[in-house]
């Protein structure tokens, strides 16, 4: 007989779900793609029966291995928004009356901040992609960010962490009177550098909208200036009259044209490994019989993928169980091992969970 094998537990996730460990925050995975897996933590092998220990010497042996635990661990998972084009922009700046309009989404729309509580999300197409000839992108409509985003002011992060994967529509709403065009522009900037220094440095296209009312007609040549002195590309619009929109959106599909031709030439010259002749890959996998002891508390701890599952797989009320892990630590070196570091009868020693008393 041998143990049985458990049945795999798939958790469904979104795509665009990034996976990091709790305890170190490293990455783990991030799923961008439909059907993609990751394992994030394997089960124990099951254990074997006793016929398995069997010799020419020794027919019947009263041996059988327990089975081996399964890994555990502490997951966060962290939800980012898939899209090309993300607007952003202070609060009713228009940003879900212009996906309204240049795709099939319906986010509520009102005259008042704080309108879009999350993202949400438009295919716009330009042309006829599905004909073949044209191209689709997808335009995220980020909520309204507000001064202090970067240090979570408002829901600031809940929103940020949206954009990361998107190029910039900048929406700045042009009939403010009380708030100066230029100086929103430059705040919901500061923002996104706060937040994470490359966001500002992506592609953006800046957008005056609500050209229909004076106000924003008054301002746009002053505007206009400005945005490309500062080296951005500046379009006037009227999301709710429909005025500009289409020219934007040719624009955004071009600029995502250029950017994915760039990406691929990129990824083309990269070289992957870069050694000197002879030499060998600096990363390689820690083997399964490599091990360290430490002292923490005055216990010896033994670490070790090959030793752990070992130990953690012996039956210790089975003294020819026991005898046999004692002979696996010998050839493994790690009886050597801990002498050299000291360890000494009624010492605890300890591999992964199981702690065991050094004796004679």
């Amino acid at each position: 007989m041998h143990g049985a094998k458990g049945d795999d537990i798939i958790l469904r996730v979104p795509c665009g779900t990034i996976i990091r460990d709790a305890e170190t925050d490293a990455l783990v995975a991030d799923l961008t793609e439909p059907g993609q897996q990751v394992m994030v933590a394997r089960g124990g092998r099951g254990g074997l029966g006793n016929v398995h220990f069997a010799t020419s010497t020794r027919q019947t042996p009263k041996e059988a291995q327990r089975g081996e635990p399964g890994e555990e661990r502490w997951l966060k998972l962290e939800l980012r928004v898939i899209a090309d084009v993300g607007l952003v922009g202070y609060p009713n700046a228009g940003k879900s009356t212009l996906l309204s309009v240049v795709s099939a989404a319906r986010p509520k729309i009102a005259n008042y901040p704080f309108t879009t509580l999350e993202p949400n999300l438009g295919v716009v197409e330009v042309g006829q992609p599905r004909s073949g000839d044209g191209f689709g992108f997808v335009v995220a409509d980020i909520p309204g960010l507000i001064e202090g985003a970067a240090q979570g002011v408002g829901l600031g992060h809940e929103f940020l962490r949206h954009i990361r994967r998107t190029r910039c529509c900048h929406m700045v709403d042009g009939s403010a009177i009380e708030r100066d065009p230029w100086q929103d522009f430059e705040a919901i900037n500061k923002e996104l550098r706060e937040y994470d220094a490359q966001l500002a440095e992506r592609p953006q296209l800046v957008v005056l909208n609500k050209m229909d009312v004076p106000e924003s007609q008054e301002r746009w040549p002053e505007f206009k200036a400005r945005v490309e002195a500062a080296g951005y590309s500046a379009f006037a619009i009227s999301a709710a009259a429909h005025q500009g929109t289409e020219e934007l959106m040719a624009e955004a599909s071009r600029r995502l044209h250029e950017i994915a031709r760039e990406e691929a030439e990129r990824a083309a010259a990269q070289v992957v490994v870069d050694l000197r002749e002879g030499e060998s890959p600096i990363l390689r996998p820690m083997p399964d019989d490599a091990f360290t002891i430490s002292k923490e508390m005055g216990i010896f701890v033994v670490h070790g993928k090959r030793v752990e599952r070992m130990v953690n797989m012996t039956n210790q009320e089975s003294e020819e169980g026991m005898d046999r892990m004692q002979v696996q630590l010998e050839k493994m070196g790690v009886t050597k091992a801990l002498e050299e570091a000291g360890v000494k009868v009624g010492d605890t020693v300890r591999f992964g969970k199981v702690e065991l008393y050094w004796g004679e």
